[in-house]
């Protein structure tokens, strides 16, 4: 069976297998554009083609040319193990096995391994294994106008087979065969897919990681007791019983009892979050301590571990502007590749008088050593576990080509409350007027405000539990909205706690009266993120320059910024200044944006960058390029470092994909490099540039 998803919008989504690199993709991806497709996304890591059409009827049209090009089109929900002769291992192998002897006859005196028959029957397994593996999707590259690397491969061990078997027929001596020739080509570039097969599945590895958390069973609480369902089969409304241990199967809301759940696998945080009644968990998660009945909320699609998959998909397929180099190159390298070997041909045998027979081997070397795929796979890997890592850190970036934009950034732009601050508030400082003690002003605050909702109250009682008091107790208290709050004591006594009534140029913005005389001015402000201070100080050491841009008070956004060192500030900004202000710094270089990703959308959106300081429930705000669901402020600088790291890893495999090339395909043509050697150089091009992408998932990130 085939598997499409056709929605609303005529969006197709077919699983094909087969794709070993980027010029895999690049050619399904050109034959879906020449169709006049719209809409085109092919990852080779995730093994998905998405696209529009407005004609259902093509598609089963599509999926054959598809196929035409040696890939499979499959139905993942009912995928099938593919079978033992199919896989590239077991390939490997079985022509391992007839090309070792072919090896030995050069080193070892054994007459029989020296007789051209043998040497024959030996090859041709090989020889038809790789007409099957290469030749096919090589003949039907060339069909559809898209060459691939396969067409090298098959021209290259065709020739040395077709040289040795005139040879053989004609009985013209063992200087004509060249059997081992054309069956280590085929084994060597075999154990290349091998290698590079397994590369890319660790490349892949935070995807698929991130996969198997919702392939969970779930208690399902029921009329009769409990039954254990698949986490596919919940439904919105349906409630779940999570015991200690136990992963949270969907996302929802907590009914009853009390747990300590690790949210690691979504914030990249690993001390347990205690949840209780009405709380939110989400999907994934780990219940370390407790047990809670949970009504689901989110499920399928639409469940944060679900969105966080299909962001990282989206991500891995988006190409940074580095890769359309590579892509260029790759595009035209196989037929430019041939072109070179049939000049090598003919300058060789007719300029040098070589011979036939050295003339098709410096040709043939020129072919094997070639490898489009290493340039193919150079921007994808590094892309690929360079999100992976940025993901374990709880860091979710929505685009390759975003990497690339955080390179040389000049400026970034902070939001204030949220962002440099927790927006929880507490007093910064108290002023009491003559004749009142402290201890009397923080009672009657803490009075007041114990008997309002309002978050702000909460807090201002909780900041001042730690300090003495002089307790009094109220007879009633009465909060008048957008003022303050009015309370009368036992003794008479008539108080407000509200708004300055006369504007100061102080930072004073709360007032407490004791019948009518100002007892206290108090400063109330959100506090100041632990990490605020050091964030700073590492981007103006790396060169940036943060700046302050927020709607808040001119004098408070200066008291922070005098905190914190930073020395640009845009104070009173509403949201249409944001974007001009963001206009301004992008001319002057590039800019990050980072605020809350509610009312900095517009900002967010207009920077090179915006990144999106929330949390989990607000993972699908659309309007940022980088979302942190651990709103720790050393995500900032960990994004910033991933970033920079990923982009100079991707530069490094660019480097020697075209080194390799550039030196490579002339010493070949000068007939310095043996076909079988240039198959094992070619073979190991490609596990070079995988195994230094994936050096990043462990590499020691510094500024």
């Amino acid at each position: 069976m085939i598997k499409f998803v056709i929605m609303a919008e005529q969006l197709v989504e077919l699983n094909v297998t087969g794709m070993h690199c980027n010029n895999c993709a690049m050619s399904i991806h050109k034959l879906l554009e020449k169709k006049g497709l719209q809409d085109v996304l092919v990852s080779f890591a995730s093994e998905e083609v998405k696209f529009s059409t407005g004609d259902r009827q093509t598609l089963p049209q599509i999926i054959k040319d598809i196929e035409s090009l040696g890939f499979k089109v499959v139905d993942e929900a009912n995928l099938q193990p593919t079978p033992f002769y199919d896989k590239v291992e077991n390939k490997f192998i079985f022509c391992a096995l007839f090309t070792a002897p072919l090896l030995l006859h050069m080193v070892l005196p054994w007459h029989f391994l020296h007789n051209q028959i043998v040497q024959l029957i030996l090859c041709l397994p090989v020889f038809l294994m790789g007409c099957l593996h290469f030749g096919k999707s090589a003949f039907s590259s060339l069909k559809n106008g898209v060459p691939n690397m396969d067409v090298l491969i098959f021209i290259g061990s065709t020739s040395a087979f077709i040289y040795s078997l005139v040879g053989t027929v004609q009985n013209l001596g063992e200087h004509y065969l060249f059997y081992e020739t054309c069956a280590t080509i085929i084994t060597l570039v075999l154990l290349g897919n091998v290698l590079e097969k397994r590369s890319v599945n660790q490349t892949t590895s935070a995807v698929k990681d991130l996969m198997k958390f919702q392939q969970v069973t779930a208690n399902r609480v029921i009329k009769d007791g409990v039954e254990v369902v698949s986490a596919k089969e919940i439904l919105s409304g349906d409630i779940l019983l999570v015991n200690e241990g136990d992963q949270v199967p969907v996302d929802g809301d907590v009914l009853s009892g009390d747990s300590l759940i690790n949210e690691a696998m979504i914030t990249g945080e690993g001390i347990p979050v205690s949840k209780t009644k009405y709380d939110k968990v989400i999907g994934g998660t780990i219940v370390q301590q407790g047990n809670i009945r949970i009504m689901a909320t989110k499920v399928g699609s639409n469940s944060t571990l679900s969105q966080i998959i299909d962001l990282m998909k989206k991500a891995q397929a988006a190409k940074p502007p580095v890769q359309k180099l590579g892509d260029k190159v790759a595009a035209i390298f196989v037929p430019v590749v041939i072109l070179i070997a049939l000049l090598t041909f003919v300058i060789t045998y007719f300029a040098t008088d070589a011979g036939l027979q050295r003339s098709m081997m410096n040709a043939i070397a020129v072919m094997v050593i070639s490898c489009p795929c290493a340039m193919g796979l150079a921007t994808p890997t590094a892309v690929m576990v360079g999100l992976g890592r940025a993901a374990k850190n709880g860091i979710l970036i929505k685009g390759g080509d975003t990497i690339e934009a955080v390179a040389n950034t000049k400026y970034v732009l902070f939001d204030k409350t949220g962002t440099l601050t927790t927006g929880k508030f507490g007093i910064i400082e108290i002023k009491p007027e003559e004749g009142f003690t402290m201890e009397q002003i923080r009672g009657v605050i803490t009075a007041v405000e114990e008997r309002s909702n309002h978050p702000i109250a909460r807090s201002l009682v909780g900041g001042l539990q730690a300090y003495p008091q002089q307790k009094i107790i109220l007879r009633t208290a009465t909060e008048e909205k957008g003022l303050g709050m009015r309370a009368e004591d036992v003794d008479g006594n008539n108080y407000f706690l509200g708004m300055a009534k006369h504007k100061t140029p102080d930072h004073f913005n709360l007032t407490l009266y004791r019948n009518q005389v100002r007892m206290a001015q108090i400063a109330v402000d959100d506090t100041i993120k632990p990490d605020a201070a050091s964030l700073i100080a590492q981007l103006k050491k790396t060169g940036i320059t943060p700046v302050l841009v927020s709607g808040d008070k001119a004098l408070r956004c200066k008291v922070l910024a005098a905190t914190l060192g930073i020395k640009e500030v845009h104070a009173e900004m509403l949201p249409d200044d944001k974007l001009k202000v963001v206009d301004m710094y992008r001319k002057k270089g590039k800019t990050i944006m980072i605020g809350d990703g509610i009312n900095d959308a517009p900002a967010l959106t207009q920077a090179d960058v915006g990144v999106s300081m929330n949390d989990a429930s607000h993972i699908a705000i659309q309007s940022a390029k980088v979302i942190l669901l651990n709103t720790d402020l050393k995500s900032v600088v960990k994004f910033l470092q991933i970033s920079r790291h990923t982009l100079l890893t991707i530069k490094q495999n660019l480097f020697w994909a075209f080194a390799y090339n550039i030196v490579a395909i002339p010493v070949a043509a000068l007939g310095f490099l043996n076909p079988m050697v240039g198959a094992f150089a070619m073979a190991f091009s490609d596990v070079i540039v995988i195994g230094n992408s994936i050096r990043l998932k462990s590499k020691r990130i510094a500024p």
